[in-house]
């Protein structure tokens, strides 16, 4: 089943309390902030009414808040080698 990868990138300081619902309503209350929706009209309207706020790319399944942690984690940098035993 496709899902809706939302990821708000600006914020919704200054906007009508019409449009600040929408993204209450979508779960997205920080910038950067992501959720996983599943694709289908009503969703898709809410999307359209705030378009300009939103990135969006359809994927395949939702991930879990441990899997996008994970994803952003960064190199370490280094690796750590243990000596074979002969």
């Amino acid at each position: 089943m496709p899902f809706f990868k939302i990821t708000l990138i600006r914020s919704s300081i200054g906007l009508p309390k019409k449009t600040q619902g929408v993204l209450n309503a979508l779960g997205l209350r920080k910038r950067m902030a992501t959720v996983f929706k599943p694709v289908n009209p009503s969703t898709a309207g809410q999307i359209m009414k705030i378009k300009e706020l939103v990135a969006v790319s359809e994927v395949e399944s939702a991930m879990t808040d441990a899997e996008m942690r994970a994803l952003r984690k960064p190199d370490p940098g280094y690796y750590i080698e243990t000596p074979g035993l002969g």
